[in-house]
């Protein structure tokens, strides 16, 4: 690797269920960082639809169709900011937030039922589970696992503190 090879970035897991008011609030937090950090940072959604939020399991199959085509981080925000709503009206409001978004509604449908993005949310549940999440959101950042799920108070700070860590020029590398 040469001197003007940009590092690997560092990554940030974020154990999410779309259903969850805590995430949607954790969102300010997201934005924080990708704001700071830019491509330093990739933050990543994963899936961990909790057993309580009856939608969340259909929610995370719907984030996976809009990724699909092409919004996927729109999309969840906009199913996040209403998780109220989701709580009352389930697949409806996923389908009618694609439509509001331009993205193909009917598909969003048809893959809810057909289930067809079932086995990432799965697979992602499944690792979650193996790491040790319980409750949303959680984070996993340097190996470092912080669980915003009872409090978010001073996450965002000790995510600043081990990412500046990890991309310190003398840090440990990732990739």
């Amino acid at each position: 690797m040469s001197d003007s090879t940009p590092a690997a970035p560092v990554v940030l897991d974020v154990w999410c269920d779309l259903q969850c008011p805590d995430c949607h609030h954790a969102l300010t937090d997201v934005h924080a960082l990708r704001a700071r950090y830019g491509d330093r940072l990739d933050v990543r959604l994963r899936h961990f639809p909790l057993e309580k939020n009856k939608h969340a399991y259909a929610a995370a199959q719907a984030a996976e169709e809009a990724v699909v085509q092409g919004s996927g981080r729109p999309y969840i925000e906009a199913v996040l900011a209403r998780t109220g709503d989701l709580g009352a009206r389930g697949e409806k409001l996923l389908v009618e937030v694609a439509g509001e978004l331009g993205l193909d509604a009917e598909e969003f449908d048809t893959a809810l039922i057909d289930g067809r993005h079932m086995l990432i949310v799965d697979a992602d549940q499944a690792e979650g589970k193996a790491i040790g999440v319980t409750g949303t959101p959680t984070y996993v950042i340097g190996g470092e696992r912080l669980d915003g799920g009872k409090s978010q108070e001073g996450l965002r700070e000790r995510i600043e503190e081990i990412a500046d860590r990890l991309l310190a020029p003398d840090g440990p590398q990732q990739g």
